[in-house]
């Protein structure tokens, strides 16, 4: 054994280790020079696909996405051209440049079809989808406006559309008659509008509001979307809703047979069931579109020729002095305006008054809101203005109207005559004037006062009716599933105490375990003005007077009274208009309030807390009484008007969903 060395392999692997030899070292030296190698040809190889993609995105997207961008705004500044010149009256300009666009448009769809392979890439495909949408809709628009223009271009000269004081001869009614006569021939391609204007909003609905956030540049783009989309869905469903009237419109002016109209003026400030008190009545005659007064008075006159009058209903002999006979003007009783024209027309057709083809309503908020637009008015020698009349803290004209209804101690002839001449003289100024001038505005403001029930209509010609009733301008109590509230004051004293006096409506809901609801209605009025000198020897204008008010509160039929608070008289429930009703009387004195109550349950029970259905219906003549609806007590917020409140003014009729 001695003849064998030792080993020391520790020693011997360590050295292996540290002293490597040449061989390993050539051979690692390759193997890194190989890596770089590589490593250069695969970014060599990348960059030329980075290159390639650039290519790509440039020839494929960019350019194309820039000529699309040019070929867009080519046909905005050419739309606008078109607008401006209908807003110069330029009816030949603008169809020119409605051509212009179209043909623009349809550069910018061909550039943006060059780039459809985008429908198949994520999130580009939104984009490219959107503004296909858009598109189509441009088309469909302009369809809509090429069949009004085509159709008013042969009359353009007669009526003054070829550019600013082009209309130079005739006189301002042939100018109305001639517009007339160029409505009868748009009027009859009103399906065909009314097409356009649809498809044109269902393009623009399908857009999708959620790709363009109101963060990151997208704010603009999406402001400008929800206009367009909520001015083509209003106008889509004025036009469809509109249709029956639009189409009948000419011959409602006198086209080409003359019609009459009993124009009545009720006075909101004396407040009645379907908007104010019958103080004075016009008839007015439209040949061709040209209004004429055949005679105008006070409602008194006219009843004074009425032999042989019934009796007064109930609610007249219960609650009005000295009152025993139903007369014109106290015979808007039901809430329902075509109800209670009914009864007005059974009185009319007994005395002096010419026979019409329907009846118009307006109040004082439907003058003043005219004369906003026209400025003062002249009429007999009296100037009607709008101006605040500090003797009453109301428009001038307002003053001037409640002096013809002043009681005096002599006979005053044709007190409220001059109403029918105000009117008249409205009317004159209005049509009278330059399209740009007045129309437009006073289109939009007739818009808004018959959605607020400030103008009412019930005619004789069903197709119009039936077009104005679609539009809520009939005044009716219509039927609804779920709940509903309609609240009607009834001023049954002499003064016009409704300039005053100040109306809160609350509702609040109690929802009981097995699903019922019982309700309580709570009304505060409010007058906080001193009451007037209502003495004959003084003269004064007696309007704030103690207001006697006969209350009608209409819910769900089959609704059961359980308890009531602030009323003179025994509060009674009944049904009337599909509805059950309860009936009240209170008094609110100047300087004073009241606040009456009402608790009911809900005829029907709701399942598993789900949303409640509620339909307010504002009464005529009203303008802006606050409400406000609160859940055991706690206030609820309610989306109205496109806006989350837990108080509104109720201006128009309302529909909310109740969220237990």
């Amino acid at each position: 054994m001695s003849t064998f060395e030792k080993i020391d392999f520790a020693n011997y692997v360590g050295k292996e280790k540290a002293q490597p030899t040449e061989t390993m070292t050539m051979s690692r030296r390759r193997s890194k020079r190989k890596f770089e190698i590589l490593k250069s040809k695969k970014l060599g190889i990348a960059l030329g696909i980075f290159l390639v993609i650039v290519v790509i995105l440039v020839f494929a997207i960019v350019l194309p996405a820039k000529k699309l961008y040019s070929s867009v705004k080519v046909t905005e500044a050419d739309a606008k051209l078109a607008a401006s010149a209908m807003k110069m009256e330029n009816i030949e300009l603008a169809s020119t440049y409605l051509g212009t666009t179209r043909t623009d448009l349809m550069q910018t769809q061909a550039d943006l079809h060059k780039m459809s392979y985008l429908h198949f890439i994520p999130i580009a495909s939104w984009y490219y989808s959107d503004g296909d949408h858009l598109v189509n809709a441009g088309f469909d628009g302009l369809d809509a406006v090429d069949t009004i223009v085509n159709a008013i271009k042969p009359n353009a000269d007669l009526l003054g559309l070829k550019g600013k004081g082009s209309f130079v001869g005739g006189s301002a009614e042939q100018r109305i008659s001639t517009a007339v006569a160029t409505l009868g021939t748009v009027t009859p391609k009103i399906d065909d509008i009314a097409k356009s204007l649809e498809a044109a909003k269902v393009e623009i609905d399908a857009v999708d509001l959620g790709h363009y956030p109101t963060i990151l540049g997208g704010g603009k783009i999406n402001t400008q979307l929800t206009s367009a989309k909520k001015l083509l869905d209003e106008g889509s469903v004025f036009i469809s809703d509109a249709q029956p009237l639009i189409k009948v419109l000419p011959s409602l002016l006198g086209e080409p047979d003359q019609k009459k109209y009993l124009v009545i003026f009720q006075n909101d400030k004396e407040l009645r069931p379907t908007g104010g008190f019958i103080t004075a009545y016009a008839v007015f005659d439209i040949n061709k579109g040209v209004i004429s007064v055949e005679q105008s008075s006070d409602i008194y006159e006219l009843d004074a020729t009425i032999s042989n009058k019934p009796q007064a209903p109930t609610p007249i002999l219960k609650y009005l002095p000295n009152v025993y006979v139903w007369n014109l003007r106290d015979t808007n009783l039901s809430p329902d305006f075509i109800v209670s024209m009914q009864e007005f027309k059974k009185l009319y057709a007994l005395s002096s008054g010419p026979k019409v083809d329907g009846i118009i309503a307006l109040d004082t908020s439907m003058l003043v809101s005219t004369m906003d637009i026209l400025g003062d008015i002249q009429t007999e020698g009296t100037t009607f203005t709008t101006q605040t009349d500090a003797r009453c803290e109301c428009p001038q004209v307002i003053y001037a109207l409640e002096q013809a209804d002043q009681p005096v101690n002599y006979i005053k002839s044709n007190r409220k005559g001059l109403i029918g001449d105000l009117m008249y003289s409205i009317l004159h100024k209005a049509l009278s004037s330059s399209p740009k001038l007045y129309w437009g505005p006073l289109f939009q403001s007739a818009i808004a006062q018959i959605g607020q029930k400030h103008l009412l209509f019930d005619l004789n010609d069903p197709n119009a009716q039936q077009g104005l009733e679609a539009l809520n301008t009939a005044g009716q109590i219509i039927p609804f599933n779920g709940d509903y509230l309609h609240v009607n004051d009834t001023n049954f004293a002499s003064g016009k105490a409704n300039l005053y006096v100040q109306e809160a409506v609350t509702q609040d809901y109690q929802l009981q375990s097995d699903g019922s609801i019982n309700k309580t209605i709570t009304i505060k009025y409010t007058n906080n003005h001193p009451p007037s000198d209502c003495s004959l020897a003084s003269g004064g204008l007696c309007l704030n007077t103690t207001y006697r008010d006969w209350n009608r509160i209409y819910v769900p039929e089959g609704s059961q009274l359980l308890s009531s608070t602030g009323s003179e008289v025994k509060v009674t429930s009944y049904n009337d208009l599909g509805k059950t009703v309860f009936e009240s009387f209170f008094s609110v004195r100047p300087l004073g309030e009241k606040t009456f109550t009402v608790s009911y349950k809900l005829p029907f029970k709701l399942k598993d807390k789900s949303d409640l259905p509620l339909l307010i219906q504002k009464q005529p003549g009203t303008n802006g009484n606050i409400n406000a609806i609160t859940i055991n007590g706690s206030p609820f917020t309610a989306g109205v008007n496109n806006q989350n409140v837990q108080t509104f003014p109720l201006q128009t009729d309302q529909q909310i969903q109740v969220k237990f």
